[in-house]
């Protein structure tokens, strides 16, 4: 298992990964452990993608989470760089509850990657977000991309 922290405009972020493939990413300070290429990769993605030059991330990713919740996530994967999707866009395609998609949403052990912010509520309310600064995070994550969609839509993957 390897461990890297990364400095982000979010503050720092620890990446860890497992088995050549990224599982987690949480906003604190951790141990530093002989970075992978995984790592390495998945830090240099997230520069770009705050720096606007990147849309989409392409890295090996697995996020332990029951059946239902890989559905969900997987579901949060496909919702487009700088658009949102409500809990019930989400729940009505996957044949379940908006609550449930929300406590989907609050584990997704791969924010930023697997995109929970980019899921908002009806009727134009935010939501929740479990990331570190909850709503603020998220919509200083969706202004992020709004401001950078020409720029990205060029240089996209």
């Amino acid at each position: 298992m390897g461990v890297l922290t990364i400095d982000s405009p979010l503050g720092p972020l620890v990446l860890r990964s497992a088995g050549g493939a990224l599982t987690s990413l949480d906003w604190a300070t951790g141990p530093q452990d002989d970075p992978d290429e995984v790592l390495r990769a998945a830090a240099q993605q997230l520069a770009d993608y705050f720096a606007g030059r990147r849309a989409a991330f392409d890295l090996p990713l697995r996020p332990a989470g029951s059946a239902f919740q890989q559905r969900v996530w997987a579901a949060m994967s496909e919702i487009a760089y700088a658009r949102t999707a409500t809990y019930g866009d989400l729940a009505h395609r996957l044949g379940t509850a908006a609550r449930a998609v929300g406590g989907a949403c609050g584990r997704n052990p791969l924010p930023i990657i697997i995109p929970c912010h980019r899921v908002v509520g009806g009727q134009g309310k935010p939501g929740g977000y479990s990331g570190h600064g909850g709503l603020e995070t998220k919509g200083w994550l969706l202004a992020h991309e709004r401001a950078h969609v020409p720029a990205v839509s060029i240089a996209a993957p």
